[in-house]
């Protein structure tokens, strides 16, 4: 399959090749900076790391206003379990599919990688006619918009700001859901397993998983929360000992693997087997179309010396079968559309006595968020638990009459003889923080067709990139006056 435009899918490769996973991104600045340096345009950054590259005007478009292009320098970095990379050193291997680009093992990078190359793409092209233009990338943007959190009033000068970071060809976004991470923390101490006891490690692997705020809606299973409906019923039927837990990785990203090891009576291990089996075809047959390949292990370990004590073990187990996960209010307004969710994104023992829960909820009401967030720390406060609510980050309040839209709508319509969706996402994106402290910044955002994003399924469907690059020129090109 053709890769067009050549520039973009070239930058996409160089970029594939720098390091970026989330909190680590000096790699892909030194890159960034290196490139602006290469071609000879201005250039910043910011004391959080964000870059931001200019070029000036071409002739007789100096009357243009300024257009921001802007796109997020990290990417989520999972892979499948026998997929052995170093995601701070090794670079990405991708292939194509057909139509689809992908990654062998891991995450692609599309996400939002493609976004970095198309602003490369228009930073070099000595074709395009275009006012004033700056990229903006931003660091840290997956596991909390820090980077955009931490940009200054001044930094960026453009009146229109273009994100691309959307994730479907064809539809314009022009507002998010604000989002909020909860923390919540159990300690325990560890109690003596009977010497009767033998131990079984349980796994739950290749679910779907996804991105935690698009794909929330698609009805995939949560691994977390299917190991703790496992356990849940294992432990209101035989003795069991939780001797440790743990699943998913990231906030934003739905679980794709969990596991835990429990002792149990060695006389009730055939039984617990059995049991084991069931809630396997069970889930099986309720996920059948979105969790084909689903797979369950049960398998007999050493047996540990000591557990987690039986009832920091039950107020854990309570609480990770009690707590909301998935949708949780459907939009008033706007037919199927998601307006708060949780995402029960990870269960962790980071160290002796200690575990730690982080979920993720999101919404485009602040009262439904922050009701949202009360139900889980009432959840878990009420099994023990310490919880703590972090801050978050805004909404993007939707302008359905703005300037850059009307130009967008009306570009894709000649370009491609259709009406563009415009329509908001439940996803979080850095537009929210951006028009806070550029109110009067004029934005929507766009992108190519991704799928599976924060997950080793991610592809990125390479037809829809040259028809976003060739959307994107004609806005460029045709800019309102400054």
């Amino acid at each position: 399959m053709e890769l067009k435009p050549n520039a973009v899918f070239d930058y996409f490769a160089q970029i594939n090749r720098v390091p970026r996973p989330s909190k680590h991104e000096e790699k892909i600045i030194a890159f960034l900076q290196g490139f602006a340096r290469q071609h000879n345009l201005g250039c910043k950054t910011d004391e959080a790391g964000n870059v931001l590259i200019s070029k000036e005007a071409t002739p007789g478009m100096t009357d243009r206003a300024t257009i921001v292009l802007q796109a997020h320098m990290d990417m989520v970095c999972e892979k499948t379990s026998d997929k052995v990379i170093d995601f701070n050193n090794d670079p990405i291997e991708t292939y194509i599919d057909g139509e689809w680009m992908r990654a062998k093992g891991t995450t692609l990078g599309a996400d939002d990688g493609i976004g970095i190359a198309m602003a490369m793409a228009v930073l070099t092209d000595k074709q395009l006619r275009h006012g004033p233009i700056e990229c903006l990338f931003t660091r840290d943007e997956e596991t909390g918009l820090t980077g955009a959190e931490a940009i200054g009033p001044g930094f960026m000068t453009g009146k229109y700001l273009i994100n691309l970071d959307s994730e479907d060809e064809g539809e314009i976004f022009i507002g998010c859901a604000g989002g909020v991470n909860t923390d919540i923390d159990f300690e325990y101490f560890a109690q003596d397993i009977p010497e009767d006891y033998v131990a079984l490690r349980i796994v739950i692997d290749k679910l779907t998983g996804g991105h935690s705020g698009d794909d929330i809606n698609k009805n995939r299973a949560n691994a977390n929360k299917l190991l703790a409906r496992l356990l849940y019923d294992i432990q209101n039927k035989y003795d069991m000992n939780l001797v440790s837990i743990d699943g998913g990785n990231l906030h934003n990203a739905i679980p794709r693997h969990a596991e835990a090891v429990i002792a149990v009576p060695e006389n009730s291990k055939h039984e617990i087997r059995s049991h084991f089996n069931l809630f396997a075809a069970d889930i099986r047959d309720e996920y059948h179309t979105t969790e084909p390949n689903v797979e369950f292990t049960m398998e007999s370990v050493e047996r540990p010396d000591t557990a987690i004590d039986d009832i920091t073990a039950t107020a854990l187990i309570n609480s990770l079968q009690a707590v909301h996960n998935g949708v949780y209010e459907w939009s008033q307004d706007i037919a199927g559309f998601v307006e708060t969710s949780s995402n029960l994104a990870s269960v962790k023992m980071p160290e002796e006595g200690k575990i730690k829960i982080v979920i993720s909820q999101r919404s485009s009401t602040k009262s439904q968020l922050d009701h949202l967030c009360n139900v889980i720390a009432a959840t878990f406060t009420l099994a023990g638990a310490d919880v703590l609510i972090h801050e978050g980050y805004p909404g993007w309040k939707p302008n359905p009459h703005s300037t850059i839209l009307t130009l967008a709508v009306d570009k894709y319509k000649q370009l491609f003889g259709k009406e563009p969706k415009v329509r908001a996402i439940h996803a979080g994106l850095e537009c929210g923080l951006f028009s806070e402290k550029y109110p009067h910044m004029d934005m929507i955002s766009v992108g190519p067709t991704l799928r599976g994003v924060h997950s080793p399924d991610e592809c990125l469907l390479i037809p829809t990139v040259d028809m976003v690059w060739k959307h994107i020129v004609a806005i460029i090109e045709d800019a309102p006056k400054a």
